[in-house]
């Protein structure tokens, strides 16, 4: 399994599953200010991506993790079989795009919240939007509410949702 964590001084240290060769890099994300999904305490956290294999680009600002791939910042936590990671002309981390047979994604929006939880096929969060889309077979829990549809659309800042039957 590789083993990623991204602090805000942006090193990513890979170290990949029994089977599959080790490795270590820095990239060239300069920082990390939007959080993935995650209270705000949870901002100076590192991200840890752990999974089967990844392809990273570095000049073209992309990393693509496989297999069982397990993200997590703080409180955040994105499960699916891939995750496509793409960053800003910035440095910042822009998108955040998980795929595979119901992506899992929760996160807990304030220490008083309970914890948001959602699956699809696609899940994508857009980063300096702080903006969540759950595609094709969604589900968001929020609360005491369910939205369920082709499409469920999550704004964290202003706790909003958009739900629809299509995609």
């Amino acid at each position: 399994m590789t083993s990623t964590t991204l602090t805000p001084l942006t090193v990513w240290r890979q170290t990949l599953r029994p089977g599959v060769m080790a490795l270590g890099l820095a990239l060239g994300m300069t920082t990390l200010s939007p959080t993935a999904l995650a209270l705000d305490s949870d901002a100076n956290q590192p991200i840890n991506i752990a999974a089967d294999s990844l392809s990273l680009d570095d000049k073209a600002g992309t990393a693509t993790y496989t297999g069982r791939v397990e993200m997590r910042q703080g409180s955040m936590k994105l499960d699916a079989a891939r995750v496509d990671i793409s960053r800003a002309d910035s440095g910042e981390i822009s998108l955040v795009k998980a795929t595979g047979q119901r992506a899992y994604m929760e996160q807990k929006p304030d220490t008083d919240e309970r914890l948001v939880k959602g699956w699809a096929n696609t899940i994508r969060y857009h980063a300096l939007e702080r903006r969540v889309e759950l595609v094709g077979d969604a589900r968001l829990e929020k609360g005491d509410d369910t939205f369920e549809g082709g499409y469920v659309e999550y704004f964290l800042d202003k706790r909003q949702v958009n739900a629809s039957n299509g995609t």
